[in-house]
């Protein structure tokens, strides 16, 4: 199979902070002679040259259609053709240029079926995963392609993630309808252990020391909330949760090391240890929509808005906040809060306090959990300003200013994949 062709341009990057710091006050002239003076100059302008080099971006085209869809996935990008009633549909993988590289290269190419919308490309265990949804029965289907080769290796109903032991995870819930949560054997696809879900239940993760799941919670219509092991699917303890009212609804959710239940009415939260399912504390905190751990506490998020912060241990309110401001993100201990049409800013995870603000930008999905935040915002030239939210400093260094991006960004820095206002999709590696 040919490689593609690809274009290559080195262009210079603007990388500083905002705002702009103010003019240098001019020194007074220094006496002495003129070419003493000027060879003064001349040697601290080369010494300076050698101490700051100039920022530069290499920018590579990635062949794709206007129509297509590009990921950045693992240390590639990869290529989806559009639905095609007529006519060949492709899965299309490319390298990316390193640092000093000259543009993308045609890794390989694979048939994909004509018909399905594409939601996702992952790398995982030595595959290429593409999660593809299917009307009009909204299923979800994971395709495995070898990274190498681009092979099909297999093809199942459901959404994949790692689990720990190295194998992979497959949930494929159906509404109004029975489920499966299933172990799969990475290389071969082959079926290690099915587990159904029951069709009102959400399944509920816990991750491991590797980021990969362990673990995962069922809640049955019975109200017996179960956990089971997810490399083997053995069930490993159960506990009952509704002796009293066996109809009523309840939600449950993994945050850390806690099984957090909101019982019927949604009025309270109550927390049992995941190890041992006894139960830890129950906290008034009313119509929860979600809990997430932030920074060793725990933010509880009400369907009304706001915010309030538990302590995991006793359930006590550390501190709240109501009103619009909605949390965007968690970073060591710091919360990125943000009101709609008001821009970001930056929260102490403890205390609520230290509140410093980002401005307004838009944040781009990033490859991996601990990839840095990066958010853009146009210029008042039009240009596509780049720039890393860092919450520890609470400053938003700029990474670069592009010209001619009309969106659909993605970020692992230091590279960035967008399209571009010509339809052109382009990869930018910055270099400094």
């Amino acid at each position: 199979m040919t490689e593609g062709r690809a274009l290559s341009i080195i262009e210079l990057g603007e990388v500083r902070d905002e705002p702009v710091s103010a003019p240098p006050v001019r020194r007074p002239r220094a006496a002495g002679r003129p070419l003493r003076s000027a060879a003064v100059l001349v040697l601290s302008l080369v010494l300076l040259a050698g101490a700051t080099p100039t920022a530069q971006r290499t920018v590579s085209v990635v062949p794709a259609s206007r129509m297509s869809t590009a990921y950045l996935a693992g240390d590639g990008v990869f290529v989806v053709d559009p639905p095609a009633p007529e006519g060949d549909r492709f899965l299309t993988a490319y390298a990316q240029p390193s640092a000093t590289g000259v543009g993308v290269r045609r890794r390989w190419q694979a048939p994909l079926a004509r018909t399905g919308n594409y939601l996702d490309v992952r790398v995982e265990r030595g595959l290429v995963l593409t999660l593809a949804v299917n009307a009009p029965n909204r299923l979800f289907q994971t395709t495995a392609f070898d990274a190498v080769t681009g092979r099909q290796r297999w093809q199942r109903p459901g959404a994949l993630q790692p689990a720990t032991g190295g194998g992979l995870l497959v949930t494929n819930s159906r509404e109004g309808g029975s489920g499966r949560m299933s172990g799969i054997e990475p290389d071969t696809g082959r079926l290690l252990w099915s587990v159904p879900i029951p069709s009102s239940a959400s399944p509920s993760y816990h991750l491991g020391p590797d980021g990969q799941v362990d673990r995962f919670v069922l809640l049955q219509p019975t109200g017996e909330v179960q956990v089971y092991d997810a490399g083997t699917g053995h069930l490993l303890r159960s506990v009952d949760t509704l002796p009293a009212d066996r109809s009523a609804y309840q939600r449950a959710q993994v945050v850390d090391d806690l099984l957090l239940l909101v019982p019927p009415g949604s009025t309270r939260l109550v927390s049992f240890g995941l190890a041992d399912l006894e139960p830890r504390w129950t906290a008034e905190v009313t119509l929860v929509s979600h809990v997430l751990g932030c920074g060793g506490l725990l933010c509880a998020v009400p369907q009304t808005g706001g915010l309030q912060v538990l302590d995991p241990a006793t359930g006590a309110v550390r501190w709240s906040a109501s009103g619009q401001e909605v949390l965007a993100d968690v970073r060591n201990r710091r919360l990125l809060m943000t009101v709609p049409g008001q821009g970001y800013t930056v929260w102490d995870a403890a205390n609520g306090q230290g509140r410093v603000e980002l401005g307004e930008w838009s944040l781009l999905p990033v490859l991996r959990p601990d990839d840095p935040l990066v958010g853009v915002r146009r210029g008042d030239d039009g240009r596509m300003v780049v720039a890393e939210l860092d919450l520890v400093a609470g400053r938003t260094p700029i990474v670069d200013v592009l010209p001619g991006i009309a969106g659909s960004c993605q970020a692992s820095l230091p590279v960035l994949l967008c399209q571009r206002l010509d339809g052109t999709t382009a990869l930018w590696r910055l270099t400094r």
